[in-house]
């Protein structure tokens, strides 16, 4: 849902009406630039520098991830718009399918982001011959500072809220139209914070991880658990055909359910000691031929 009101608020936390212009203050030959789209580009650089800061802790150089981001950025793209007009199709895209390639006009899904770029690093393990959980477990890591920052850019947008609420609950987010103000859930703002609690989260817990790609599957389950409430609340959901079916909701529930259930399974089936992870045996093997 997209207002283009003149105000916006925070009443509860004390910050009054402001102003924030969708576009930055100058165009570039001719085209406007959207804050929604230097927010976005922000989160990806901010990400990118993590993994360049991680990538050894989990067993692979710089020059490896800047491989798997040009295979994992293109199909993460691609795939987010496919989500989303696949989801709209019949209110916006059939009418005139040529729009569907207008992506400048707006309209992605972080969930089709996140198969597209899933499906580019298998892609790219398989060509490289990689292994693919370490660099899932950073990417999963570098989702999350993408997400927590890139939501900054629907509150430029003045969207991605939840339900009208009353005047009294303390996150409250005005808007105000014809100088009448209604108050709304800030969902954007809800799944910046989560995003950042779960990042704090798994960036120490990936410092005693016990086996590859179990980062990856607690990002999966952290996310899931709290897309599936967030959307709950949102106004401008993807619905699934013609029923009442949240989209992302219901892929956040199963994605919840099956990552959790693979965690329990290797925890108390496997029962993995760190051993098996390409950043030991990456040390293992230096250290062998540091002897010879």
């Amino acid at each position: 849902m997209l207002i283009l009101t003149p105000a916006i608020s925070f009443p509860g936390i004390g910050i009054g009406e402001m102003d924030p212009s969708r576009t930055l203050p100058f165009t570039f030959f001719g085209k406007e630039i959207y804050w929604y789209g230097v927010i976005i580009a922000f989160g990806f650089l901010l990400a990118f520098l993590y993994a360049r800061w991680r990538c050894k802790d989990f067993g692979y150089d710089f020059d490896h991830v800047i491989d798997a981001v040009l295979y994992a950025v293109p199909l993460a793209i691609v795939c987010a718009r496919i989500y989303y007009v696949s989801s709209m199709w019949e209110e916006i895209y059939s009418k005139n399918p040529v729009s569907a390639l207008y992506i400048w006009e707006g309209g992605i899904a972080i969930y089709g982001g996140i198969i597209g770029a899933v499906i580019g690093l298998v892609i790219f393990s398989k060509v490289k011959k990689q292994k693919i959980w370490p660099y899932l477990d950073l990417a999963g890591l570098g989702l999350l500072i993408g997400q927590l920052i890139g939501r900054w850019g629907n509150f430029m947008n003045r969207e991605a809220f939840g339900a009208q609420i009353t005047d009294n609950f303390f996150l409250r987010m005005g808007l105000t139209e014809n100088g009448v103000t209604t108050y709304w859930h800030p969902t954007f703002l809800y799944e910046s914070v989560w995003n950042l609690i779960g990042f704090i989260l798994l960036h120490f817990w990936s410092k005693k991880r016990k086996y590859d790609g179990q980062i990856f599957l607690l990002y999966v389950a952290w996310y899931g658990l709290g897309r599936a409430w967030i959307e709950g609340l949102r106004t401008d959901s993807l619905y699934l055909g013609h029923t009442n079916i949240r989209v992302s909701q219901l892929l956040a529930v199963i994605s919840f359910a099956v990552s959790v259930g693979v965690l329990l399974y290797v925890h108390f089936v496997k029962k993995p000691d760190g051993s098996t992870m390409l950043v030991n045996q990456t040390a293992g093997a230096e250290a062998a031929q540091n002897e010879a």
